[in-house]
């Protein structure tokens, strides 16, 4: 019973001592689900520490369920989004080792943006994610049809990896 007991401490222990984010150096990988208005996907970010509280990175999503509009069938370009990221991580600042929370901003290739995230890691290797964000400025003046696709409110949800 005795090795039990110590067995689960341990096991506590490792799982109340992961990080969110460990500053320069530091890399997180995350692949989600998206869901907006009109379709949902599959989406992956990649980001890089910079600073204590500084990342920058990647992002990557194609929408697999796309409703049709007027009878149209949304193209690959309709569907793909690709943006690079500059978060601003706020674990140590709020005082939470495990649960990083990093509002950024975005530049893809359909708008400017900005997204609000929460990251919870159970391990050091091993979190869940999710994330909102919403466009900015948009490249055309007033998007329709399947431009609306990437000019709205999205929601992810994951996994999180610590590489």
């Amino acid at each position: 019973m005795k090795k039990i007991i110590v067995v689960a401490a341990l096991f506590a222990a490792n799982f109340l001592s992961a990080q969110a984010f460990n500053g320069k150096g530091d890399t997180k990988l995350q692949i989600g689900a998206t869901l907006q208005d009109g379709g949902s996907g599959i989406a992956g970010t990649v980001d890089f520490g910079l600073g204590d509280n500084l990342s920058f990175g990647f992002q990557a999503g194609y929408m697999l369920g796309a409703d049709e509009i007027l009878g149209e069938k949304a193209d690959f370009v309709d569907r793909v989004d690709a943006k690079v990221r500059l978060n601003a991580n706020l674990s140590d600042v709020i005082g939470l080792e495990q649960l990083d929370v990093y509002p950024g901003l975005n530049l893809g290739i359909h708008n400017f943006g900005a997204h609000l995230g929460f990251r919870y890691f159970f391990t050091d290797g091993f979190g869940l994610y999710t994330e909102s964000s919403i466009p900015i400025a948009t490249y055309k003046s007033s998007p329709e049809g399947f431009d609306k696709y990437n000019n709205q409110f999205v929601w992810q949800i994951g996994a999180s990896f610590n590489l």
